[in-house]
């Protein structure tokens, strides 16, 4: 999970400010020179921790910290805005040509996951009101136009291709033409890489860039490869000019520096971060709420944007009379279910909470969600009988039930007792005169 060990190297560091009245400069070098090891352990730049750690450290020995009444959280007050501005201050957005047809040119080396991720920005583009066509320009790599087309047909997105075309350029040039003949708004061009930055790449590059004038040249970078992935960003920018930057495989880099340090390095804003296979594994970059969860302060506005996404109307009001009612059933719970992997699974939703994130291991929600898994099975094995009325289930029909979803009698009995124990909870909140009961009312 990205700033995993950041995350909680921070907050220790923090820990040791708790209860002061007021901080001493030998209180908070101990804390800055945590502060200092985390972030080199996180693979940030030297010259960018140097930097954030002196800005830290000052604003710390100001005045404000002195005068407040709890200096531990005036202090994680400025981290948390240091680390913001280190990110780039406010999420950067995509930008359109003013005369109605944009061209996104995607760069970066091989391996970095230009082509899925060219898929993925055509999804998130579609979700957003946008008509794009993909186009393929790398000509060198084996599979390569094939590999763009399954991505285009994954992504319901049209892949316009050339495939005896050697000139990258002009195949860009035929595509917007097309492009904008069959009323599409957008065109993402995916071009080649390499496996590092060389005179010939950069020329074709250009060659494209001069070409087909893109409204923005995104490059694709490898969060995995922590200070590479920050070197290959500043090279793609002194020799080619770069627009923003889209991190991938963010789910997969526990460390998380590369992040922390692109924007200081080179100047350029991260505009989406890749966080998973799936086509909508693709998130605008926050750099307020991406400081918050590493801090552990939660992110309750990406929280909100996915149940959002993830909510139905219907079923929540269905739901909710239904508990009015002391009604809810083990059918109710599988839809419960449905919606919470709907929002990233468990796991997902607890690392945005405030208080929780980096203090349940992920040891603790993997068990969650692997349990979560085991009830979705036992459930899908009851008939519809059994789903609505539970009461009904004696041995013999929990041993079927067991067999059924291939899990012991002993995890249906757990599953009934957390069902009866929820729905006794739920009698308890409706009573007259509770606060849930009275919070209800109040909503009607």
């Amino acid at each position: 999970m990205a700033f995993e060990g950041l995350s909680e190297k921070l907050q220790n560091a923090f820990k040791g400010l708790k209860g002061h009245g007021v901080l001493s400069e030998a209180d908070i070098d101990n804390a800055m020179r945590q502060v200092k090891l985390a972030l080199l352990e996180a693979d940030v730049n030297f010259k960018v921790v140097k930097e954030f750690v002196a800005d830290v450290k000052e604003k710390a020995l100001g005045e404000e910290v002195k005068k407040s009444l709890t200096p531990d959280q005036a202090v994680l007050k400025i981290v948390n805005n240091e680390l913001t501005e280190l990110m780039g201050g406010a999420g950067s957005k995509l930008t359109y040509s003013p005369r109605g047809f944009t061209v996104f040119m995607l760069v970066g080396l091989q391996g970095t996951g230009k082509t899925t991720t060219a898929g993925k920005l055509a999804s998130y583009l579609k979700k957003n009101g946008k008509k794009p066509m993909l186009c393929a320009c790398d000509i060198y790599r084996p599979a390569a136009i094939d590999q763009l087309e399954v991505v285009g047909k994954s992504v319901d997105t049209p892949v316009y291709t050339m495939r005896d075309c050697k000139e990258p350029e002009k195949i860009a040039l035929y595509a917007m033409k097309e492009a904008e003949l069959k009323g599409f708004d957008v065109l993402i061009v995916d071009t080649a890489g390499r496996l590092q930055i060389d005179e010939e790449l950069m020329e074709e590059l250009a060659r494209m860039k001069k070409a087909i004038k893109p409204h923005e040249i995104l490059l694709v970078v490898d969060a995995l490869t922590g200070q590479d992935a920050v070197n290959a960003a500043e090279g793609f920018n002194e020799q080619l000019g770069i627009d923003g930057i889209i991190m991938t495989k963010m789910d997969g880099d526990s460390r998380g520096g590369a992040a922390l340090s692109t924007k200081k390095v080179t100047g350029k804003p991260i505009k989406f971060i890749g966080t998973g296979e799936k086509s909508d594994a693709l998130e605008p970059f926050h750099p307020e709420r991406l400081a918050n969860r590493i801090l552990g302060m939660g992110d309750m506005m990406s929280l909100i944007e996915k149940a959002e996404e993830a909510y139905d109307e219907e079923q929540a009001a269905r739901l909710e009379k239904k508990m009015r009612k002391n009604q809810f059933t083990l059918e109710d719970f599988l839809e419960q279910i449905g919606q919470i992997r709907n929002m990233g699974g468990l796991a997902s939703i607890m690392k945005m909470l405030p208080g929780v994130s980096g203090k349940v291991k992920d040891a603790d929600m993997s068990q969650g969600e692997k349990e979560f898994a085991e009830f979705e099975a036992i459930i899908q094995s009851m008939t519809k009988e059994e789903r609505k009325d539970p009461s009904i289930l004696n041995s013999s029909r929990r041993k079927r039930i067991a067999a059924g979803s291939g899990k012991t009698v002993n995890k249906v009995n757990s599953l009934v007792k957390k069902y009866n124990e929820a729905k006794k909870m739920m009698k308890q909140m409706n009573k007259p005169g509770s606060k849930i009961s009275r919070m209800l009312n109040g909503l009607q």
